[in-house]
């Protein structure tokens, strides 16, 4: 008999360092260190802190997730840097999970706007249709709402500020709910990604917006021949 698929599942897209690892329906572990600089420094040792606990070595993985954002644009770039390189060394699939997935993970199916929420009290919207993105991602400002928005058809709004956004967009039913158990629901939306899917897509960070940061207004430096 096949024993049930090892997960192991992380995430740096926000203040924190988070990972967790699953068996099949069982979360084994699941660890989350709040911080605001120093995951690239911390995510290894956190993961290996973990597994040595837990009595299982990077070889006994058998698939990698990973928090893809929308998010801190460094961390995201972070962890899926490091899922890629895992997936690479140890041969296995590294999957994606978006912020948008993890806030609706556990909510019936239906026809939904998901948010997630985003700087200076804005909000990234995600249209998904039966559990499934059925659109891109948008950038949404409660402030100057794109009403266009009605024409999706959905039957209600989940995440962050969503009752404003159904007022806002004349949608009937509001689930307000915030990011929580992130590395544990990555790991389990990874698992049934596993199990349903046959082709992986190497997992890429989803950014909506660009970056705050300014490019240096520094002069370049004169190079001398």
């Amino acid at each position: 008999m096949q024993a049930e698929p090892l997960i192991l599942s992380f995430d740096t897209s926000a203040a924190h360092c988070a990972a967790a690892l699953l068996r099949g329906d069982t979360l084994l572990a699941a660890r989350t260190e709040e911080m605001s600089r120093g995951q690239a420094e911390r995510l290894m040792p956190i993961m290996q802190e973990m597994m040595s606990d837990q009595g299982v070595s990077w070889a006994d993985l058998d698939a990698i997730g990973v928090g893809i954002g929308p998010g801190n644009f460094t961390g995201i770039r972070i962890s899926v840097s490091a899922a890629r390189g895992l997936a690479l060394a140890r041969k296995i699939p590294a999957i994606g999970v978006s912020n948008f997935e993890i806030l609706r993970e556990g909510q019936s199916a239906g026809r939904e706007i998901v948010s997630v929420a985003a700087p200076r009290d804005q909000v990234y919207l995600q249209l998904f249709d039966q559990g499934a993105p059925a659109a891109k991602p948008v950038h949404f400002d409660p402030e100057a709402p794109d009403t266009a928005l009605t024409v999706l058809g959905a039957q209600r709004v989940i995440g962050a500020q969503a009752e404003r956004i159904a007022s806002l967009l004349g949608i009937a039913q509001a689930l307000p709910c915030e990011m929580a158990k992130v590395p544990e629901r990555i790991a389990r939306i990874a698992a049934r990604k596993l199990a349903t899917q046959t082709d992986h897509a190497r997992p890429a960070p989803l950014y909506i917006r660009a970056a705050d940061a300014a490019p240096p207004s520094d002069a370049p430096p004169v190079i001398l021949d």
